[in-house]
């Protein structure tokens, strides 16, 4: 579980229900109308947009991945790999039958491994299902930043809207109050949701698109020298070089440490 999306997303919304209560409470704040517009229109945008196979498989990855965290990180993915390697080395390619791994990408390039297919089918497969993967989750955080757009321009739509209202209504005080909430309500909602919810979570889709995209390569490169039966402290050397510079120094101090 991402622990900081999770933080910053009721942090956030602490941070507007307290000025909301400081000031009034939630009534003030609501308005069927301003939500009909935003919701509505940025919805209705974001399907002119997109194919909706794309939203279909976008959304829900992109609500999947931004709250969650890989289970194996690029140093402990080094490890394991190095590790593997010395299994291949030591028992051959069948020592990896009894392998398990958290990490499903990993297991099904070990379970290539021990069943003994060539390298390139290997790096065909492990590829193609990488690159699949990267553009489903590239796809949601499109659809998400797209949302993002549209929120505070169907804002200004409605607050638009509401001012055409209140001036065709001069005549009837009596509407000129909920045209008025219409108008500065939609732009409030507009705002929120695009900098609260959706932008932000585009971006921290980008980012876990640009890790995984590392961590994938990485785990290929790690089975095809696996299935070559390159040695640990080759296998250690290579991938060591997709980790930031840091934490390849304290790699190589790991590994150079006596047991």
């Amino acid at each position: 579980m991402d622990i900081a999306t999770i933080v910053g997303i009721v942090a956030g919304c602490a941070v507007i229900t307290v000025l909301i209560l400081m000031g009034g409470d939630f009534r003030m704040f609501y308005d069927i109308h301003a939500i009909i517009i935003i919701f509505g229109g940025s919805t209705a945008s974001t399907l002119i947009r997109f194919p909706l196979k794309e939203i279909i498989h976008g959304v829900p990855m992109g609500a999947k991945y931004a709250f969650s965290i890989r289970s194996t990180t690029q140093r402990e993915l080094v490890d394991e790999l190095a590790g593997l390697a010395e299994i291949v080395r030591k028992q051959g390619p069948i020592g990896l039958e009894s392998v398990q791994t958290d990490d499903s990408f990993l297991a099904k390039g070990i379970r290539y491994v021990a069943d003994g297919y060539d390298a390139e089918f290997i790096r065909d497969n492990l590829e193609r299902d990488r690159d699949n993967f990267l553009t489903h989750l590239d796809e949601g955080q499109k659809i998400y930043r797209a949302y993002g757009d549209c929120a505070p321009a169907f804002g200004m739509i409605g607050t638009l809207l509401g001012m055409v209202q209140m001036f065709s209504n001069m005549s009837d005080p009596s509407k000129l109050g909920p045209f008025m909430a219409v108008a500065l309500l939609a732009t409030l909602y507009g705002a929120l949701v695009a900098n609260l919810f959706c932008l932000p979570l585009a971006d921290k889709l980008h980012v876990k698109l640009l890790e995984e995209e590392i961590s994938r390569t990485l785990i290929i490169d790690g089975i095809l020298m696996m299935r070559d039966s390159k040695s640990p402290a080759l296998v250690r050397e290579m991938l060591l070089a997709y980790l930031p510079e840091k934490h390849r120094h304290d790699e190589g101090e790991a590994a150079a440490a006596p047991a």
